[in-house]
């Protein structure tokens, strides 16, 4: 999204992200954005509300989203944007990726 700003297409790449049927984010949470980083999500949500599908995975819960968006005010608006009208899926403490890799380990144990 930065770079679209810094080649002058950022209205395009915003309404591509509109359009896609689902839009992945995996991770939120795990790193610190800066305000502008912050902004330019919050417009490509704001583009897709009520539109299209976004699915996000993070490990963190939304209290702890105020570490990845520095503005409370806009972690505010982005939590409102992802959860109105929308589902909650938590799968529990244990990354998925460490519980698959435990699973293939035992079964391949118990494989002999």
């Amino acid at each position: 999204m930065v770079e679209a700003v810094d080649e002058k297409v950022l209205t395009k790449t915003i309404t591509r992200y509109g359009r896609v049927d689902l839009l992945r984010i995996d991770e939120l949470g795990y790193m610190e954005l800066d305000r502008r980083g912050a902004e330019l999500l919050f417009q490509v949500l704001t583009e897709r509300e009520e539109k299209n599908s976004v699915a996000i995975a993070s490990n963190e819960s939304f209290g702890g989203w105020t570490r990845t968006f520095t503005d409370p005010r806009l972690c505010a608006a982005i939590v409102d944007r992802l959860t109105f009208g929308g589902k909650l899926i938590q799968t529990g403490t244990d990354p998925y990726r460490l519980a698959l890799t435990q699973g293939r380990a035992a079964a391949q144990n118990a494989a002999g």
